[in-house]
């Protein structure tokens, strides 16, 4: 592998839904916020993936319309999300590191056949703390 950047996919639609925040009321809203949470990981990285790394934000649906910022590009899948995220993870094979966060079981294994490692929602938007805590 080169010494490019590690690729690091968002899948948007697995990682918004993964806290019960009212999410479905905005998803276009949700998604930016989501968006603009990443930037700073762009530089850090991710636990286990040094910075700085190239993280994309695959958004489908109602948050098709999210924009790019510093730091995330915004990928809007003209179908499914899941195939834009693999043929992403696929033309990363062989290439360069690549990460793809989702809790999705068939997503996950369909990029790791590509290589690809995996990791959960919480690696990049922990629990909100409980209330009443």
């Amino acid at each position: 592998m080169t010494g490019e950047k590690t690729l690091v996919i968002i899948d948007a639609a697995n990682v918004v839904g993964s806290v019960p925040d009212h999410w479905w009321r905005d998803r276009r809203g949700a998604a930016e916020r989501l968006r603009d949470s990443l930037v700073p990981y762009a530089a850090d990285g991710l636990p286990g993936h040094a910075g700085p790394v190239e993280i994309v934000l695959v958004v489908e649906g109602a948050a098709r319309e999210v924009a790019s910022v510093p730091g995330v590009r915004v990928e809007a899948a003209p179908g499914s999300g899941d195939d834009l995220i693999a043929e992403l993870a696929g033309t990363a094979h062989g290439v360069r590191s690549c990460v793809v966060v989702t809790a999705d079981r068939e997503l996950r294994q369909r990029v790791e056949a590509y290589g690809a490692r995996t990791t959960g929602p919480r690696t990049v938007r922990p629990l909100p703390p409980s209330r009443g805590a």
